[in-house]
């Protein structure tokens, strides 16, 4: 390859990585942290295995554990819910001063029909659809957080109901069914630990956006805008 190739193959490279770098970065730490997450709780429950006489698991194994599928679905559960309901709350409610409110009294790009624009060459294919397509397609973000939420949700109770029972036969205990592990006091325990966390993490973005700013940030408002406008930079 010349030298000429060489270097607008790198550009092009460089490129995909700058256009593409949000979605490698947090990626990247989702499978570091997911990794941490799995070799700690392996060695955690090995550990609970040995504790009860019981034999050891290898990773593999450790996957298909209800410790794992609980552990990982609960958290999944709630980020989904947080992120479907912000999708939501944010089509319909404001908060002045906030950059992640919608400006109070003005029209938004995100507001306008889509079906104005169907003859548009370059818009998705629901939008020159049109019909039950592009009704689905106009709230399929929020839609699909609501799927992965659901899914979620039931891994957790799948996971967590095994992992019970698993302690309770370590105890002694009798097992307990999905439908009484769905009323339970512990199930909806771990759901509600998880949830208010997320909601207080968006009530604190919501809020301190408000006054606090951070440069080059979509997330932040101008640096020099006052208090009082709302919406991002």
């Amino acid at each position: 390859m010349s030298k000429v190739g060489s270097r607008a193959g790198a550009r092009t490279i460089a490129a995909w990585l700058r256009d593409h770098g949000l979605a490698l970065a947090t990626g990247a730490l989702f499978l570091l942290f997911m990794a941490g997450q799995t070799l700690t709780g392996y060695f955690v429950h090995n550990e609970e295995l040995r504790t009860h006489g019981r034999p050891e698991l290898s990773v593999g194994a450790y996957f298909f554990t209800g410790h794992f599928v609980e552990a990982t679905a609960e958290n999944w559960e709630s980020e989904f819910l947080q992120m479907a309901a912000y999708v939501i709350l944010t089509v319909v409610l404001y908060q002045r001063g906030s950059s992640e409110s919608k400006k109070i009294g003005e029209a938004e790009e995100v507001d306008r029909d889509p079906r104005l624009f169907k003859d548009k060459p370059d818009a998705p294919w629901p939008v020159r659809r049109g019909g039950w397509v592009l009704r689905v397609y106009e709230n399929s973000l929020s839609i699909a957080f609501l799927l992965l939420f659901v899914v979620s949700f039931a891994l957790h109770a799948a996971g967590g109901v095994v992992e019970h029972n698993e302690d309770a036969l370590s105890r002694g205990e009798p097992p307990v069914s999905m439908g009484a592990y769905l009323v339970s006091s512990q199930f909806w325990f771990e759901s509600f630990q998880n949830w208010q966390s997320e909601f207080l993490s968006l009530v604190s973005m919501v809020v301190l956006s408000i006054y606090l700013r951070q440069r080059g940030s979509p997330e932040s408002k101008p640096v020099d805008a006052a208090h009082r406008d709302t919406g991002g930079g």
